[in-house]
């Protein structure tokens, strides 16, 4: 947990659209001070008086100045923020809506955001219980009905008996979390006897109970067959008060279909030039079903395929595999952080989906970070962009409403600098080519004061959209 939080604490972005809008004012600065330069060396030559002559120069340079340009843009951004909130997506960092115009790959969780999160209870495989149904009560004793999982929900419901439950009391309960991958409870009978069960990912129970030989061989084989299906395993156990060593009951079988819509708003994210990976703690097999249903192609890595950083080795070519995967398996919130850096160190405005407390290093690590439908209120306030509705169509809805954003932004950046450019050489042209004043010092203040208030109705402009993502080039504004 310590280390999970001091990922937290690494995790930092800078915002793109404030290097453009900060690039633009120097730019604009520079441009004034050559052209102000140029004006009073020519009329000090010529005599003028120069108090006056430096009086109106600075205040050419600070009507020059951008200074309505963070209010514009701001307001731009705020009148989207409002736009995109009708969408189902809630804006908690302005210049998130920038990054979201500007992304072009998304990573993205595969329970309940790409598929339903309504799981369906399958085949059991039986190891040391009597029956399918010892197997489902130990699993449905290391559930809590109350905490509204949708696994427990699956388990709870696939018991036939459900009133075999009262016969038992649960005195303790450890939850699942993405690190332990399992459950476990410490039930007391109604004769006063006390054992514990668990409940979890195959490879975390198989390793507890010390599953060997041909028995992990056996067990390996069915998580396997039921991964080709697309089904996920759940292992349960259990172990007596006087017992040393857990006994491996079985392996369950759970499906959770994709969403209706997810295989569309993947194509549609895609012709908008934003490719999905998926990002699941399923395992490969799994994944890769899901993928191929998806139409997000079948190159899944395993969570292990990630370089280390500082371990000293060459990682180039191990970066440029994770750019090219379409998926990645078998996970662990320190590998989403992982690829979010590796993603964004390879030049791509990367956005991930999240929504637990483990999630929130890499959600504010990514240029953009989405705390997903009914996420915890840590992801939450590590991410710019909250979903209140499920599924991937929110998220591409988005990016339309933020490409439409931008697009107002950029109109009003370049009529900005034009404006400022405009003035400028009409001013020092006319002073150095006829040495007249053709505009008073009020003038020029009035001047640029009216010019940006009525601009800041860009936020209600009809835009085109954007086929491809778009992004702030700063270099060609004057570099930097």
């Amino acid at each position: 947990m310590l280390f999970r939080a001091s990922l937290v604490q690494q995790a930092k972005t800078v915002s793109h659209f404030q290097k453009a809008v900060l690039t633009i004012g120097d730019y604009l600065i520079y441009v004034s001070l050559a052209l102000v330069t140029v004006l009073v060396l020519e009329q000090l030559h010529r005599g003028a008086p120069w108090i006056d002559l430096v009086q109106f120069a600075l205040i050419l340079i600070v009507a020059s100045i951008p200074v309505a340009m963070p209010a514009v843009l701001s307001m731009t951004m705020a009148v989207g923020a409002v736009a995109l909130s009708k969408r189902k997506a809630i804006v908690t960092r302005l210049e998130s809506i920038e990054e979201m115009a500007s992304m072009d790959v998304l990573c993205s969780d595969k329970t309940g955001t790409l598929t339903q999160n309504i799981l369906t209870l399958g085949e059991v495989e039986i190891f040391d219980a009597d029956d399918e149904q010892t197997v489902l009560l130990a699993a449905a004793l290391a559930s809590r009905a109350e905490n509204g999982d949708a696994i427990d929900e699956a388990v709870l419901e696939g018991l036939k008996d459900k009133s075999s439950l009262t016969a038992f009391h649960q005195t303790a309960f450890v939850p699942f979390d993405p690190v332990h991958k399992r459950t476990e409870a410490t039930i007391q009978d109604t004769s006063g006897g006390t054992f514990q069960v668990t409940k979890g990912a195959p490879q975390v129970i198989m390793q507890m109970v010390g599953l060997s030989g041909a028995e992990q061989a056996r067990a390996e084989q069915v998580v396997n067959a039921f991964a080709a299906k697309g089904y996920r395993a759940l292992g349960a156990a259990r172990k007596n008060s006087s017992d040393t060593a857990w006994t491996f009951l079985g392996i369950l079988s759970l499906f959770d279909p994709p969403r209706e819509d997810s295989a569309q708003t993947i194509e549609e994210a895609l012709n908008y030039g934003v490719s999905v990976k998926m990002v699941t703690g399923d395992n490969v097999a799994i994944a890769q079903q899901i993928a191929a249903k998806l139409g997000l192609g079948s190159n899944i890595l395993k969570a292990d395929a990630l370089p280390v950083e500082d371990d000293g080795k060459d990682h180039e070519e191990s970066m440029e595999t994770v750019e090219k995967a379409d998926g990645f398996a078998e996970v662990f919130p320190e590998h989403k952080f992982a690829i979010v850096k590796i993603l964004e160190s390879r030049n791509h405005i990367c956005g991930m989906t999240g929504d637990g407390v483990n999630d929130a290093p890499a959600l504010k690590q990514a240029d953009v970070g989405i705390a997903v439908s009914g996420a915890t209120d840590a992801a939450r306030a590590a991410s710019d962009l909250v979903l209140s509705a499920p599924g991937l169509s929110v998220i591409v809805r988005a990016i339309e409403e933020a490409r439409r954003i931008f697009e107002r932004m950029n109109a009003y950046a370049i009529y900005r600098i034009s404006e400022t450019i405009r003035i400028m050489l009409f001013v020092v042209l006319a002073m150095v080519s006829f040495d007249f004043y053709p505009i008073t010092a009020v003038m020029i203040i009035m001047l640029a004061f009216f010019n940006d208030v009525p601009i800041m109705t860009i936020a209600y402009d009809r835009t085109g959209l954007a086929k491809n993502p778009v992004r702030c080039d700063r270099n060609s504004v004057g570099g930097g």
